[in-house]
């Protein structure tokens, strides 16, 4: 059996190209009006609730700013990114990834079980009890965390902010707490995908980054 199956690899790697354009077109369209708010309205910067600064054009799509081509990226860049998503989680279903790697025990949750999982990481020691599949419990949580609640919330709440969107699902938008609600929500996502884009990088340059390099290509195995 392989490492991660074929399903697994092709969403990781679509997955980290989209979201690395989509984060980039985004700083670029943030860069348009630099303040968030709350609701459904927001104009003035004195009523906004955090002023973002102004991004640097090296972290920027396009390298200059202009609001239009940025959302062009970002628009399409979001269709393989949500398609992926959803591929992604037929795939761990139908193949009993998300059960067999992903579900945590009620044992894994207690307090004690939880802090020696903390204290075993801090050391870098990420070794674990293979019969609860082939990740530790922070790991089956921070991943779960992103599949199941980030990621979706990244898309929905990118939907909501639409203009050509909204009429058609105004729900969703009043679902979230206003359009400008949305917006705040999809700015935070998106850092706190970037806040775990740097813990993941940084742990997988710890572990040995070209086997897992090779494993996330090839398979590697189990």
């Amino acid at each position: 059996m392989k490492k991660h199956a074929f399903s697994t690899r092709i969403w990781h790697w679509i997955n980290a190209i989209s979201l690395i354009i989509l984060f980039m077109s985004g700083l670029n369209i943030s860069n348009a009006h630099r303040y968030l708010y709350w609701g459904d309205y927001g104009f003035d910067k004195a009523d906004a609730w955090l002023s973002v600064i102004r991004f640097p054009n090296w972290a920027t799509i396009p390298g200059s700013y202009n609001l239009a081509e940025a959302r062009d990226w970002h628009t399409i860049f979001a269709w393989p990114f949500a398609l992926a998503l959803l591929f992604m989680w037929i795939a761990m279903l139908m193949n009993r990834h998300f059960k067999r790697d992903l579900t945590t025990t009620r044992a894994e949750w207690k307090p004690n079980a939880v802090w020696k999982d903390i204290v075993s990481h801090a050391k870098l020691n990420f070794d674990h009890d293979p019969a609860n599949g082939k990740y530790n419990f922070l790991q089956k949580f921070s991943y779960g965390f992103v599949l199941g609640i980030m990621l979706p919330l990244m898309i929905f709440s990118g939907l909501a902010i639409s203009p050509g969107f909204e009429p058609a699902a105004p729900w969703m938008v009043d679902i979230l707490g206003g359009r400008q609600s949305a917006r705040s929500i999809h700015f935070i996502i998106a850092f706190g995908l970037l806040a775990f884009f740097v813990v993941h990088i940084a742990l997988v340059l710890m572990t040995g980054p070209i086997k897992q390099l090779k494993d996330m290509i090839t398979g590697g195995k189990a």
